[in-house]
């Protein structure tokens, strides 16, 4: 018995696999190509040294606040969720600016996607009702004919 999955033809022919042989050599060199430039982009940034937070105990000492206009511009912790918290860290006693997120933000976030699921809740349940309004005028329709046709 022969199988009916076959290769065309047409695929084979030296043309088409020259295309497909330039095309793909293409694509990989677009894609290493951009994975070096990327690496050497990488080396060339200045390390960035780690916040204390992150390696030791620390302290809050002031609970998260929004961040001022100048505070979110300047300071990276601001720059996340626009909210900092400033934190004393144990071990070397150095004061920092950490980024947290508020309980009113995320209650703010939270009826934003309790109010978009509902209106897409309504715009499908809209929809259906629509749909099957559409299907029963068909059908109806198919049987008024049918009946008309005896």
């Amino acid at each position: 018995m022969e199988s009916d999955c076959r290769i065309p033809v047409a695929c084979c022919r030296p043309r088409f696999l020259l295309l497909h042989a330039l095309f793909w050599g293409l694509v990989s060199l677009r894609v290493f190509g951009a994975a070096l430039l990327n690496e050497e982009k990488t080396a060339a940034v200045k390390p960035v040294a780690t916040p204390c937070w992150l390696m030791e105990e620390f302290v809050v000492v002031d609970e998260c606040v929004p961040c001022s206009d100048f505070h979110s511009k300047t300071q990276f912790a601001c720059k996340q969720t626009g909210y900092v918290e400033r934190i004393n860290c144990t071990k070397s006693s150095r004061e920092d600016y950490k980024s947290c997120r508020s309980a009113s933000m995320e209650e703010h976030l939270f009826w934003k996607f309790e109010a978009a699921t509902m209106a897409l809740t309504a715009f499908f349940a809209a929809l259906v009702v629509v749909r099957q309004r559409q299907l029963d005028r068909r059908a109806s329709e198919k049987v008024r004919r049918q009946i008309e046709s005896i």
